[in-house]
């Protein structure tokens, strides 16, 4: 009788992906230090976009957020604050360090948004930038000789002040907001909430949340990029405390014999870095602490794979198109 070959048992997650007991110590763990030092001899890039009107202390929060005067206004001494009629983008870049490991910013202004009588299409050239920034690495990207490390200029995070009206979203800002969030990690704030009791505070940011979920705009960070139920978990708590109520200060104050950023008014100082005072240390650990690197992942895997999906479609339909006028104006017969 022939002997019939042996069935091997596939584990049940599939071929090869069983977990295996190492009988000794391999050195796996190593590729954590090897990652560590390679960052922090090469350095790492992020781009920061803020978006409001002006007079929401755009500049001020940037500056608090890395502790250092890296906003456009900080960077131009002299410079003098003029409401442009159209919007405007500027960005300035500088490299700051914190225990040996650089960061390349790029801080990206949009002066002129929602400061005019007519607002429509305000959000465009907002749009047109992101799109380019795509563009330019797109063009790097598909070269055929391309550099080792691509110029990274794509907008990582989009940082919305909204207005401390208490009452609810403007049209514009639902506006901006449907569109861009399709392109890009949108972070919404409540701008200058000390103007606001606590009690109008909660109200606001309840009708904010209320706006958002009615109009399906998804701001960061998304229910579907949640990468486990960990990552849900801890992006479940960001999400019901979104919008930030945010205060900034780049100034320090004496507070119990010990220095403090805030904001100093008749009534006493507000600590920007106190929680019981506003919510800019979560904004603070959500761009920089805890998912900074997620915010570039997904500008990477999501955002710009379907903007570079998008183009390439398009580029190989138009190819297609000219194949088809070239065999026909060579055949005759196609003319007939």
């Amino acid at each position: 009788m022939e002997a019939q070959p042996s069935q091997l048992q596939q584990p049940p997650d599939g071929p090869g992906t069983a977990d295996r007991e190492l009988f000794g110590y391999v050195g796996i763990e190593a590729v954590i230090d090897q990652m560590r030092i390679k960052t922090m001899k090469t350095g790492f890039e992020f781009n920061i976009m803020v978006v409001g009107q002006s007079g929401l202390g755009k500049s001020t929060m940037v500056n608090t957020l890395f502790k250092s005067k890296v906003s456009r206004k900080s960077s131009c001494p002299g410079y003098e604050e003029r409401i442009p009629k159209t919007v405007k983008l500027l960005s300035v870049t500088h490299v700051i360090e914190e225990k040996g490991v650089k960061m390349k910013l790029t801080v990206t202004d949009t002066p002129g948004f929602g400061d005019q009588i007519n607002n429509q299409n305000c959000w465009e050239p907002i749009l047109e930038y992101i799109s380019d920034q795509y563009e330019r690495y797109l063009g790097e990207e598909i070269l055929i000789n391309r550099k080792r490390k691509i110029p990274d200029t794509r907008v990582h995070a989009c940082v919305y002040f909204v207005p401390p009206t208490g009452h609810w979203l403007r049209p514009l800002d639902l506006e901006f907001m449907r569109r861009l969030n399709k392109i890009t990690n949108v972070v919404p704030v409540i701008a200058k909430a000390d103007t606001l009791t606590l009690e109008e505070r909660a109200v606001f940011k309840q009708r904010i949340q209320k706006d958002l979920k009615d109009h399906n705009i998804h701001v960061y960070p998304q229910e579907e990029f949640d990468n486990d139920s960990d990552d849900r978990f801890l992006n479940d708590k960001i999400r019901e405390k979104i919008p930030f109520a945010v205060v900034g200060a780049d100034k320090e104050h004496q507070v119990n014999g010990k220095k403090v950023l805030g904001r100093k008014t008749k009534w006493g100082i507000i600590e920007v870095e106190n929680p019981a005072h506003c919510e800019f240390p979560l904004l603070r650990d959500l761009l920089i602490r805890s998912h900074l690197q997620d915010l570039k992942d997904i500008t990477h895997n999501v955002h710009y794979e379907q903007y570079r999906m998008n183009r390439l479609n398009e580029s190989n339909l138009k190819a297609k198109g000219g194949e088809r006028l070239g065999s026909a104006s060579r055949d005759p017969e196609s003319h007939l």
